[in-house]
């Protein structure tokens, strides 16, 4: 198991707050127009717990962790693509530093890179965020279906997930872009209300109450938007085991 103590530095906590309020945020805002909804679905929220939201841009991260109120993002950590992110030391630097990453595997190259840390980390009260699409490239309309990974976590650790939809940044940063496009886009930041894990619910149920509460979210613009879960239904039932969603949370 990797160590945790820098998630839990004061020096690097203090690091974070001059490198995303004091730097990122200020450029955030510059280059897009920012909104952010359903702040107010927070108030109350206290302990770990598991922010979840759709995913498109590389915008998505910095727009996360710049518009949440500081209460909440002052330990958040983000897990990152460990084959993108910790493939060179100075750009798992940089990450660690904006972003208070945490890996995560991807390619069988780095298999097991982080594993199990996002566990600890809730163990020992620090929030994590989680893309459960599990890629940028979205080629469905809507949200993507999420692997099952953020659901386990909030059973296994018996914490709440925020549901976030991020509205506009794929246009405003398409992929293959490294900056966003001219103009100050767009961009929507929408929370909704915690969801807590129901006494005995499986994984795939807590799953799929998630991945339909961001999808109304980014239907309807609503923070308080009704999921739809016959969305479901008409699917293909192919979520893996079990056991296979618990081994992806650790």
């Amino acid at each position: 198991m990797a160590s945790t103590r820098r998630y839990h530095a004061a020096w690097h906590r203090w690091a974070r707050f001059v490198a995303q309020r004091m730097v990122l945020r200020p450029v955030v805002y510059a280059v897009t127009k920012v909104s952010v909804l359903g702040t107010d679905n927070l108030d109350g929220l206290s302990g770990p717990f598991v922010v979840v939201a759709n995913h498109s841009s590389h915008l998505d991260a910095p727009l996360l962790v710049t518009a949440l109120p500081r209460r909440y993002t002052r330990s958040l950590a983000v897990n990152a693509a460990a084959d993108y992110f910790y493939r060179q030391w100075w750009m798992k630097a940089a990450t660690s530093l904006f972003f208070n990453t945490y890996p995560v595997s991807r390619t069988n190259a780095d298999m097991g890179k982080g594993k199990g840390l996002a566990n600890q980390l809730l163990s020992e009260k620090v929030p994590v965020v989680i893309f459960p699409e599990g890629t940028r490239r979205n080629t469905e309309n809507g949200v993507k279906r999420f692997k099952p990974g953020a659901a386990a976590l909030s059973i296994t650790q018996d914490v709440p997930c925020v549901p976030v939809a991020i509205v506009g940044t794929d246009e405003a940063m398409p992929v293959g872009r490294s900056w966003p496009v001219p103009g100050r886009p767009p961009v929507t930041l929408i929370v909704g209300a915690p969801i807590n894990p129901e006494p005995g619910e499986r994984v795939r149920d807590l799953n799929d109450r998630l991945e339909a509460q961001v999808a109304a979210m980014v239907a309807t613009r609503d923070p308080n938007a009704k999921p739809d879960l016959t969305r479901h239904k008409a699917r293909p039932d192919d979520h893996p085991s079990e056991r296979a969603q618990k081994e992806e949370a650790s």
